[in-house]
């Protein structure tokens, strides 16, 4: 039995950085991720988007890694998402369960895609929290608006929510590649029907959709409230512009009566 663990550990990683310095067999990498191979089923798999996946390590050697990735990580997370999978190895057929896969042939890129999935799941996990988070705050303004008629936000901060918004959308949409295989997959029947089969297990497809769903929703209530605050400062110039002109015909008219 082998044992998968994954971590959110940080918001992003230096991969170049890492691939220059770590000196373990790399097997696979890209400008995303990194896979190596420390010993016989001990694996390592290092992600840009903060995820970092081990397979086969203790604790005690999972603390160790995280130390030495310090230097190469941007805002590390202290509460870490995490998940576990357990893999059996050996077995007559494939097949999958709740948290755990049976698989016939234990293979790097066996093991590799299986990490992968479960890495998957974690990044999904934390974009999903942050959606909430931008999903609530706009919620807020929406009932502020029901109740008082008006919006709780200023120009700069509405700004600063429409960044963060794309901002997170486009790493979605970057780092996770959901729907599309890996190319692995594409020759091997035996490595597409496990890929299959794991994004199903975490239901990688839906949670992903969910997740683009309520950015839409977030996009279109932060579209609705820069319109209503463009609308009020249009309106107010109008009144402005209004009061100009009452303050010139008030001159005028001054004018002529002390002529």
């Amino acid at each position: 039995m082998l044992k998968v663990h994954a971590y959110q550990y940080s918001e992003s990683i230096d991969i170049k950085a890492f691939k220059s310095d770590f000196t373990a067999e790399l097997k696979y990498f890209s400008p995303d991720e990194l896979f190596y191979q420390i010993e016989e089923n001990k694996f390592v798999y290092v992600f840009k988007y903060g995820v970092i996946c081990f397979l086969n390590y203790d604790a005690m050697k999972i603390a160790e890694f995280f130390k030495l990735m310090t230097q190469y990580t941007k805002n590390r997370f202290e509460n870490k998402l995490y998940e576990e999978f357990v893999i059996e190895t050996d077995c007559k057929h494939n097949s999958f369960g709740f948290n755990k896969i049976e698989i016939i042939n234990a293979d790097s890129e066996t093991l590799r895609i299986i990490m992968l999935n479960v890495s998957h799941s974690v990044a999904l996990d934390f974009y999903s929290d942050q959606s909430d988070i931008l999903l609530e705050g706009t919620n807020h303004q929406i009932q502020y608006l029901e109740n008082e008629g008006k919006l709780n936000i200023s120009g700069k901060n509405l700004r600063r929510y429409i960044g963060r918004t794309l901002n997170l959308k486009n790493k979605i949409s970057q780092n996770l590649y959901i729907f599309d295989s890996p190319p692995e997959t594409w020759e091997d029947e035996n490595l597409n029907k496990i890929d299959i089969g794991l994004k199903k297990t975490f239901d990688l497809q839906i949670r992903y959709r969910n997740i683009h769903e309520d950015l839409q929703i977030i996009k279109e209530n932060l579209e609705l409230f820069k319109d209503l605050m463009q609308y009020k400062k249009s309106t107010l110039l109008e009144w402005i512009v209004i009061l100009l002109i009452l303050i010139e015909v008030l001159n005028l008219i001054v004018d002529k009566i002390y002529q």
